[in-house]
């Protein structure tokens, strides 16, 4: 009975989703209006009033007026997805992301209860956890790895900025020339920087915005460091010295712990994913065999007691290999 209703719930939805978007458009005109009527009014007042127009445009999540509305009605913490997004080092709208997420999750969806003939319950499952699951996965490596190339140029950086310090050149100086010397990601993040210094904005407020972005302790460590030299004095050249071969330091640790670890890393991901190869194999073998354990309630019931030990079991492995410094 499942079966015969996911097809029309599918149409159903897939027409909601058709007349909202028609609907989206056709009100988008009375939107239109209203930017113009804010733009005439901007034009009317004092130069310093049209950031305001420039921050609502960076705020938008799509080209459609009434999606942005909705994501920003229904969807559970909008700003942190952003941030987690510009992490990426990629220009990701929130709209484009969310429409990522469902086009994953029918996909899979509709794979399982088409090709493999799985249960509708359980396709449908399956699909909301894929939708969620790996676009987050997959902005997620993107971040990691750009966050890896930031650090990995960051004590450099820091050594270009006290070179400049005790050439006589100032701060603000020697990070626009961090922004024009090293390649991104870490150019591209100096140069913003710059870029809101320049624009009348402080240093600190520049600083910080780049570290909300960024969210990693070692660039929080360079902004402290400057704050507390601006409001103690002394050396600025020395401490950020001091600092650089502290971040290399840190490092170091992190690639030793790295090695003495991956021992363990990898006996986890092979006890991780024998269970999954091998059903991989068992259902090319004979899928008539192996697929009883999805159709049956009993085969489900065995296979997420299964995979909830399993999951159990990696997260142990993860902690036991992951230290803090």
């Amino acid at each position: 009975m499942a079966d015969g209703l996911l097809m029309p719930l599918l149409i159903g939805l897939g027409a909601g989703a058709v007349l909202f978007l028609g609907a989206s458009a056709l009100s988008g005109g009375g939107d239109e209006r209203f930017e113009r009527r804010l733009e005439r009014a901007r034009l009317d007042q004092p130069a310093a009033k049209p950031r305001q127009g420039s921050v609502r445009r960076a705020t938008q999540d799509s080209g459609i007026p009434g999606f942005d509305k909705l994501l920003k009605r229904w969807l559970p913490n909008p700003d942190k997805l952003r941030r987690r997004l510009a992490r990426t080092g990629r220009e990701i709208k929130l709209g484009e992301y969310v429409l990522a997420c469902l086009v994953c999750g029918a996909v899979v969806g509709m794979l399982l209860w088409g090709v493999f003939k799985l249960p509708a319950v359980v396709a449908l499952l399956a699909g909301v956890a894929s939708g969620v699951g790996v676009p987050h996965m997959v902005t997620g490596f993107m971040a990691a790895r750009r966050m890896h190339a930031f650090l990995e140029s960051f004590p450099e950086a820091i050594d270009l900025i006290v070179r400049g310090l005790r050439s006589g050149l100032p701060v603000i100086e020697s990070i626009v020339t961090v922004g024009k010397e090293l390649p991104d990601p870490i150019g591209v993040e100096f140069r913003r920087i710059a870029d809101s210094v320049h624009l009348g904005r402080s240093l600190d407020e520049a600083l910080w915005e780049v570290a909300e972005r960024l969210d990693t302790q070692e660039f929080k460590f360079f902004i402290i460091a400057m704050a507390i030299q601006r409001e103690t004095g002394g050396n600025l050249a020395e401490t950020l010295a001091n600092l650089s071969g502290l971040l290399r330091r840190r490092r170091q640790v992190k690639l030793k712990i790295k090695a003495l670890s991956s021992e363990a890393r990898a006996s986890a991901w092979i006890i991780g994913s024998l269970p999954f190869l091998m059903f991989g194999i068992l259902l090319m073998l004979n899928p008539d065999y192996t697929l009883t354990l999805i159709r049956d309630p009993r085969g489900l019931m065995m296979t997420g007691v299964g995979l909830l030990f399993i999951s159990v079991g990696a997260g142990v492995m993860a902690k036991m290999v992951k230290f803090e410094i």
